[in-house]
Formats: C-alpha cells, sequence, structure tokens
C-alpha cells in the first residue's frame, strides 16, 4: 500500500528506538514529522494497543489511521512503500545476517542500555532529571519534581522486565564491554556492518549507542575510554541524508569485513543462549528463566516477545534456498550462533 508522506511518527530522544528510525528516514530521505512523547501533539493522536516509542500513524487495510509499532516490521513496511536507498542488503545471506544482528541490537543490547541507565544510581538521577524535559522545558523545577520521581521509580520497577537484578548485572556488563571491543574491531576493518552502506542492524546498534556511550554516565565513559571509534561513528549516524550510495556498496556474503565475526560471535555467546532459555521456560511454563549465560547464571521472568523473536528468526533461516542456507551455516559456524537453527 502506498503511503503518504510526511509519515507522523511520535517518539523521545532517549528512545533508542526512536532514534533507530528517524535516522531509518533521514537515510532514507523518507519524509517524516517527529512529535515528542507526552506533547500537545502526540495527546490528539490515536492510542496504540502497547505503548512501544516510537509509534507511527498509517492506514489499516480499510484506510483508517491506527497507531502501529515495533521497529523491525515496520522498517520492513517502508522497504515495499518507498523506492530506493534500500536498508536491506542485496544478498539473501547477508539479508539474514542484517536480521540476526538487528535482532541482537533491539533484543539484547537493550538489556544493556536499560541496565545502564537505571541500575547505578549516578545513571538513574541524571535520566530521572533529564527525561520529563524532552516534552516539556517550561514548568518550574516543583512542577516537574514529581514527575521525575515517577519516572524514576516506575523504570527502575521494570528492571525486572529485561533481566536486570544484582545475579545478572555482571553478565550484562561484561557482553557491553566485549560489544564495544567487537564491534570497534568491526568498525576498523569496514565503516558499515555489510559494506560501504548502513543496513538496518547498523541502525539498530545506533539506536542503543545513542544511549550507552552518548547519554548515560556510566556507559559512555565506558565507550569513549575504549572505543573513540565507537564514539564517533554513533554521532555520524544521526543522518545520513547527505550520503550518496550504490548497489555495489553492499559486500557478498563471501566478501563480509573479517571484524563481522567478533559481533557474530557476541551473538552467539549471550543472546542466543538467552531466546533459547526464554522459550524453553515460556514452553514448559516456569515463572522463571534460569541459564547458564558466558559461564555465569542468569534469572529473569520469561519474555514472551522474545519468543516471537526466536520463532521469526528460525522462519527466515528455514525460508532461505539451500544455497544462501548453506553460506549462512557456514558463516555462523563456531560463533554459538548456530544453535539457534
Amino acid at each position: 500500500m502506498t503511503l503518504e508522506t510526511p509519515l507522523r511518527m511520535m517518539g523521545a530522544p532517549g528512545s533508542p528506538y526512536s532514534r533507530k528510525m528517524r535516522a531509518i528516514l533521514r537515510y532514507r530521505r523518507i519524509p517524516y514529522l517527529f512529535i515528542l512523547q507526552n506533547s500537545e501533539e502526540a495527546a490528539a493522536l490515536p492510542a496504540a494497543k502497547v505503548g512501544l516509542l516510537p509509534t507511527f500513524y498509517l492506514p489499516d487495510d480499510s484506510g483508517n489511521v491506527v497507531a502501529v509499532t515495533d521497529s523491525t516490521p515496520l522498517i520492513r513496511r517502508f522497504e515495499r512503500a518507498f523506492e530506493g536507498r534500500s536498508v536491506v542488503p542485496a544478498d539473501p545471506a547477508v539479508t539474514f545476517l542484517d536480521e540476526l544482528i538487528e535482532d541482537f541490537a533491539d533484543e539484547w543490547l537493550t538489556k544493556c542500555m536499560f541496565h545502564y541507565r537505571w541500575y547505578h544510581e549516578a545513571d538513574a538521577t541524571k535520566a530521572r532529571r533529564v527525561l520529563p524535559h524532552w516534552a516539556r522545558v517550561d514548568v518550574s523545577d516543583e512542577k516537574i519534581a514529581p514527575i521525575q520521581k515517577m519516572i524514576g521509580e516506575r523504570q527502575i520497577e521494570r528492571l525486572r522486565v529485561v533481566g536486570s537484578n544484582d545475579t545478572t548485572a555482571p553478565v550484562i556488563e561484561e557482553s557491553y564491554v566485549r560489544f564495544v571491543r567487537a564491534f570497534d574491531a568491526a568498525l576498523a576493518d569496514s565503516r558499515f556492518l555489510f559494506g560501504r552502506r548502513p543496513a538496518s542492524a547498523d541502525f539498530a546498534l545506533y539506536g542503543q549507542l545513542t544511549c550507552l556511550a552518548l547519554f548515560d554516565p556510566t556507559p559512555a565513559a565506558l565507550t569513549l575510554e575504549t572505543s573513540a571509534r565507537i564514539l564517533a561513528w554513533t554521532e555520524a549516524m544521526e543522518d545520513l541524508s547527505g550520503m550518496e550510495v550504490v548497489e555495489a556498496d553492499w559486500r557478498a556474503a563471501g566478501e563480509l569485513p573479517s571484524g563481522l565475526r567478533g559481533v557474530l560471535e557476541l551473538v552467539g555467546a549471550y543472546h542466543a543462549p538467552f531466546l533459547l532459555a526464554n522459550a524453553e521456560a515460556i514452553e514448559q511454563g516456569r515463572e522463571q528463566v534460569e541459564a547458564e549465560i558466558d559461564g555465569r547464571s542468569w534469572v529473569q521472568k520469561p519474555f514472551p516477545y522474545q519468543k516471537k523473536c526466536l520463532g521469526w528468526l528460525r522462519e527466515s533461516h528455514a525460508s532461505l534456498d539451500s544455497s544462501a542456507r548453506a553460506t549462512v551455516d557456514g558463516l555462523l559456524e563456531g560463533t554459538g550462533c548456530e544453535a539457534l537453527f
């Protein structure tokens, strides 16, 4: 279905998925209106069934405007609706790797983002003070104070949803340290994951890094100390509208940057065992996920959406033709990701 522009998107500067989608729209040169969450403009728009950011306002099959969320299917919908400057690689095997790493960014790296923002007091203090002002700066300190307190308490309570707790904290933080090192090595080898143009996985990583590398004090200091390259890359990804690209900028599966291997090993070390343990817990009706990840204990409540993510990845893998699947399986062999399939 053809979509009229400018697209309307409600989001917030501190939402990694808002930043992910806004950067994609800029890169793809798709006109849009950015509407701040909790603003007067947002209040007049239809509510989503599940209040997630960003929220787009798009026609359904009957032509009625409805609120639509979930960045990954939105990216694919926009691929069908708008031509040119695609963020989906041309090679089917590479397309699958793009989907896999995008899922890692959206579903594991966001654990790091949410953990650092609300688990450490310095980060939580900054977040609770700044976040309410994104929608309103023209309010007194006295009026904003209870909102700041409410947001802080609500978000800290939600740590359990993403799996951040005293048991999992060392796993989450070590995974981010290892990610920074691996992604730094990948960027030293190639400007983007799959060549000289960005894919959806690049934008997914970027979205999380707008928080981890640019906003939250603890991971931002760690990122700067370890990789000035990642900090610079994250800032540059904000607006790639002036970057010209051609199809030849994608690398084929047999020519992928060597640094990509380290990123895939991170997916296999952390995200894959969690997805499997989470799915098993849900299938067995258990109230808690209990697993070993990177040699340490992991405990949290099951997350039904991430079981769906595993199902979608398996469907994509199964839908590859035999040649592309063999290529993917060869690239994933020994990374830990092969356990998913």
